[in-house]
């Protein structure tokens, strides 16, 4: 069995941080709709569930976060030596985790990945974010006429439907595509980590997620000519 600090020493812990942040807006979307639905009638047990699953899983995110920047931070700290531009600091960014877990995972995505790039993946994930967009673009519509005919189901069935893909799935198609986009496109090299932000960002202001998405996909068009 190899030694402890070996372990640690060769674990991806990037990959990992990368991973936790993806699953960050799931969580917070779980406790979210439980929230929402305490306002409500309806099934107590169940609302209160969602709420304790989202509290306790972004607690449990948090503080995974927070152990996998301290270790990443460590181990650039040693390879990169003191000619390194970037010395991240893990303390610092361990308590920057535990304070706000999806800025700190981004940021630290973010500068890691102009020191070192990103791992890229599929390279199909730019179809995620269309579809992305397009759900968006139609649960809007669609709730705009659910709103003016007064149909609460209908409204609520649109918002749910484009917010679950949009919580779920935007923020990793368009990081994990970007870093893709990176090493294939000729004069753009879209950071991951700033798309993740701008996507985390969107979750919270509606309106900017089919810009980022539509900004996205055409400037992926003209980098390497799709889609």
């Amino acid at each position: 069995m190899a030694p402890l600090s070996t372990s640690v020493e060769t674990f991806d812990w990037a990959r990992l941080i990368e991973r936790l942040c993806f699953g960050i807006p799931p969580v917070v979307g779980v406790g979210l709709i439980g929230v929402l639905r305490e306002t409500e009638p309806g099934v107590p047990y169940l609302e209160r569930g969602l709420v304790l699953v989202g509290t306790f899983g972004y607690t449990a995110l948090t503080l995974a976060l927070a152990i996998a920047l301290f270790f990443d931070a460590s181990r650039v700290r040693r390879r990169g030596g003191v000619s390194s531009h970037w010395t991240p600091s893990p303390w610092l960014n361990a308590a920057f985790a535990i304070v706000w877990a999806p800025a700190a995972g981004v940021f630290y995505l973010y500068r890691r990945h102009k020191r070192f790039g990103t791992r890229p993946g599929w390279s199909g994930w730019w179809l995620v974010v269309a579809v992305s967009l397009a759900t968006t673009v139609l649960g809007i519509a669609i709730a705009i006429v659910a709103y003016a005919l007064a149909l609460p189901g209908l409204l609520s069935t649109a918002v749910g439907t484009a917010g679950a893909i949009a919580f779920g799935a935007f923020p990793i198609a368009i990081h994990q595509d970007a870093a893709y986009v990176c090493i294939q496109g000729q004069g753009w090299r879209p950071n991951p980590g700033l798309y993740l932000g701008l996507a985390f960002l969107s979750l919270v202001v509606a309106p900017l997620q089919p810009i980022v998405a539509g900004y996205y996909l055409l400037r992926r068009r003209k980098a390497i000519g799709t889609p």
